[in-house]
């Protein structure tokens, strides 16, 4: 069997970092088991799906490094569902339903008040086919309900039925039917619920393994039913923990918060965000992988923690620095370019400033202060301008290279007596205009001579 798994977000909003860590188990679960990512937009509520999000969604997935296999849109396929209503209908496992809003909540609370469970008393299996042609001639039109099968031989009287699964992250789970009501699986419009469609498209797109967050958990007792009813195997399901803010709160994408667009939008590499995504809430140290291939050997569903796991954005950038700041030049020579760095001088920039940058685009910064000076003059007290001024005198003559900085620091120790701090700090100052930086031993041949002696204050 080809492992096969899915990623089905709603193309309703931008992906965020939480929706992220969904995509990236299973993709990188297929990659170790050398099997199939699907991508299925849930995109039946037609009012709230747009283009515009599945386009940003597939972006988002590539910037990560998710390649998928097939992609699908659950609106394109409102022919198979029907057929699979159909089905359930004429085994008398949809039936139809015409309560309202109002008369629900009212039974609810009568259940309640005599101290039983909460849940839909299947009263609609009831009706007479005259009282369900009398409700319709009111104008009622039915909402079709998914019979749990929690009883023996009168739906009447659920008793405690266990829908038991090994979870890949939990471990045994077991919902019992008998607490839950009867789904409903197609509304009154005739649209169909997400508990529906995505059982028919996993057992028609060969889904082996399903991989999502654990607020699913009890809906997979529910589709395990499901699946059995319609005649097919049921996946195999694990439920990761659920990524929160620092507060505590939950991730959503109608905010906008963290969203995969905004992370990459404010320099944040990908393999630091899918480092965090995956790795946090595990038994794992949370690091910076350099590839996906190095994050799939740290990658284990059964390591993941069974409670929400919080994190600091700020680690974002933690992450980022430590991937930038050993990243080889040739993965950044485009976006140097781009940024307007010479090509003849990129190379040198980039292993001059990398160990002190947060984003790769921070190196355009540096390389407009070597080609063009400190972004203000530098303000110096009347004593440091004197030494600065005759340590400017006693530059080295051309060719410069590394050891060009030892050479002319030492000479103005030998004159000045200056030592430290107070040789060293009024130097970087008069070279970039800050009081810290990249290696100046480093810096020093990108600005030559005539650049340098241009920095004189």
């Amino acid at each position: 069997m080809t492992v096969t798994v899915r990623f089905a977000p709603s193309p309703t909003g931008n992906i965020h970092i939480g929706n992220a860590r969904t995509a990236l188990f299973n993709w990188l679960f297929a990659l170790k088991s050398g099997g199939r990512f699907i991508l299925r937009f849930d995109d039946t509520d037609v009012a709230r799906s747009r283009q515009e999000y599945a386009d940003q969604i597939q972006t988002d997935l590539h910037w990560l490094g998710i390649r998928p296999d097939v992609t699908v849109h659950q609106s394109a396929r409102f022919d198979t569902y029907a057929a699979a209503a159909d089905r359930l209908k004429a085994a008398g496992l949809l039936y139809p339903c015409y309560e309202t809003a109002e008369e629900l909540e009212l039974r609810r609370k009568v259940r309640l008040s005599r101290r039983l469970p909460p849940v839909y008393g299947r009263e609609a299996l009831r009706l007479t086919g005259e009282e369900r042609a009398a409700l319709e001639a009111e104008g009622r039109t039915p909402y079709w309900r998914f019979l749990l099968p929690n009883f023996d031989g009168d739906p009447a009287q659920p008793r405690r039925t266990e829908v038991r699964w090994h979870d890949l992250v939990r471990g045994e789970e077991t919902v019992d039917l008998a607490s839950l009501s009867d789904p409903v699986m197609v509304r009154a419009d005739g649209t169909y619920l997400y508990t529906f469609t995505s059982v028919v498209d996993d057992a028609d797109l060969g889904i082996s393994h399903i991989i999502r967050g654990d607020d699913h958990v009890t809906n997979t007792g529910v589709q395990i039913a499901l699946f059995h009813a319609l005649g097919t195997q049921s996946p195999v399901f694990g439920h990761h923990n659920l990524l929160t803010a620092a507060s505590g709160e939950g991730l959503s994408k109608r905010t906008g918060a963290l969203s995969v667009k905004s992370l990459a939008e404010d320099g944040i590499e990908p393999m630091a965000v899918a480092s965090l995504a995956v790795l946090i809430g595990t038994s794992e140290n949370v690091s910076a992988m350099p590839s996906m291939e190095a994050l799939a050997t740290h990658f284990d569903l059964e390591r993941t923690s069974h409670s929400a796991s919080k994190f600091d954005p700020a680690d974002l950038v933690q992450l980022n620095r430590a991937l930038i700041h050993q990243m080889p030049y040739e993965d950044v020579r485009d976006r140097l370019a781009r940024s307007g760095v010479p090509a003849d001088r990129a190379e040198a920039l980039w292993l001059a400033v990398r160990g002190n940058l947060d984003r790769v685009s921070d190196a355009a910064r540096w390389w407009r202060i070597v080609d063009q000076g400190p972004d203000a003059a530098p303000a110096f007290s009347d004593e440091d301008i004197g030494f600065v001024r005759d340590a400017f005198d006693m530059l080295p003559p051309e060719p410069w290279d590394h050891g060009t900085w030892k050479v002319w620091t030492e000479r103005v120790k030998e004159a000045s007596g200056r030592k430290g701090k107070a040789l060293f700090a009024p130097l970087r100052l008069a070279l970039t205009g800050l009081s810290s930086g990249p290696e100046l031993a480093d810096l020093l041949p990108l600005l030559g001579r005539a650049g340098t002696l241009a920095r004189r204050p």
